[in-house]
């Protein structure tokens, strides 16, 4: 069999390894050819939604001063920043590391670092997650750069979820948050990883190229390596960054709004305590390196109820939707977000049974 009729099978058989960025005259899974010179898509990007927020409030700041409570204006911000503070620092380790994979990082290094076939990449993939302390907001960019780089969609995604949740300092914060209690720390490493590992294999077998609709990378291509990682650090920043702040006004305004009783009333029941928890997570969009402290802290839930909470915060949550979005696509964040909180429900669950 020629070259040419190994390349065509071993794409047939694996469409998600395709090198999309080293194919000549393609373009991205998702994206549009490249407009004609002269020619220039009007876009609206997350920065530009960002200023007009800004714009929006800076007007109007009296009429929406008049609508809230100063008390509650006075915990929307503190809830705003304190996301932003926890968050930043991860986000912008893990733009410097993705610049780093994207720029110096040989795509033949991938080749030989994971294993040859997807299925296998997948597990090794979410290991690799013990290694690099961080957070999920550092995890995003990330991921996308593996992707570039040549690295299988699925392992980059296993991954994505994986690295957050049980890296040595989120599960140290774990051991610490409940003294007395290192079983907590072992279940949230185990079905965070299994959650992870099970998403990889469920996006080789149903998951689709053209889900992920990376942005074009032309500064990626510049032949000075300094000026090119520059250049990444920089997109990166702002289009991740415009994201995370988003989201965590999201987070912010969710932290307002939902009652304090509702969850009282919702602990007493096993299943309702599960849910109200996951879906806790989701909309408060704490950094994995803190949820395990106000985990600790919500002592009237069952300890099954709590350790969905830490399975699914690092996995699913406002921000990492809005910054998912940024990064892959409104089409994948649709898809692989209610899934992935599902399989964290049921996982966590599960382990939670039968470890705690």
């Amino acid at each position: 069999m020629s070259p040419a009729d190994n390349a065509t099978t071993r794409r047939a058989r694996y469409p998600e390894e395709i090198d999309w960025a080293a194919t000549p005259g393609s373009v991205t899974p998702g994206m549009p050819a490249e407009q004609p010179a002269g020619v220039h898509a009007s876009r609206i990007g997350s920065v530009e939604i960002l200023a007009g927020l800004l714009l929006v409030l800076a007007l109007f700041r009296d009429q929406v001063g008049g609508l809230v409570s100063g008390a509650r204006l006075q915990t929307w911000t503190t809830v705003f920043v304190s996301v932003l503070v926890q968050a930043v620092p991860f986000l912008v380790f893990g733009v410097v590391l993705s610049a780093v994979i994207a720029v110096f990082v040989p795509r033949s290094f991938w080749a030989k670092a994971l294993p040859r076939h997807p299925a296998l990449a997948v597990p090794a993939a979410g290991l690799a997650g013990v290694i690099l302390p961080g957070c999920e907001c550092g995890s995003v960019p990330i991921a996308g750069s593996l992707i570039r780089r040549g690295v299988t969609p699925a392992a980059a995604l296993a991954f994505l979820l994986a690295a957050p949740a049980i890296n040595p300092i989120v599960l140290t914060a774990t051991v610490i948050a409940f003294p007395g209690r290192p079983g907590m720390a072992v279940a949230r490493g185990l079905a965070s990883l299994v959650v992870a590992v099970a998403m990889g294999w469920l996006w080789l077998r149903l998951g689709k190229t053209e889900w992920i609709r990376l942005p074009h990378r032309p500064d990626l291509d510049d032949s000075a390596k300094a000026r090119a990682f520059w250049a990444a650090c920089r997109h990166d920043v702002m289009h991740a960054g415009g994201f995370l702040v988003l989201g965590a006004a999201a987070a912010a305004t969710i932290n307002v709004v939902v009652p304090a009783a509702w969850l009282q009333s919702l602990a007493g029941s096993p299943v309702l305590s599960v849910i109200a928890l996951a879906t806790l997570a989701v909309l408060l969009s704490i950094c994995s390196e803190a949820d395990a402290f106000v985990a600790a802290s919500l002592s009237q839930f069952s300890l099954t109820s709590r350790l969905v909470f830490l399975v699914v915060g690092p996995m699913v949550d406002l921000k990492l939707i809005s910054m998912q979005t940024g990064m892959f696509g409104r089409r994948f964040a649709s898809r692989f977000a209610p899934v992935t909180f599902v399989a964290a429900i049921l996982v966590g669950t599960a382990f939670g049974a039968v470890l705690l």
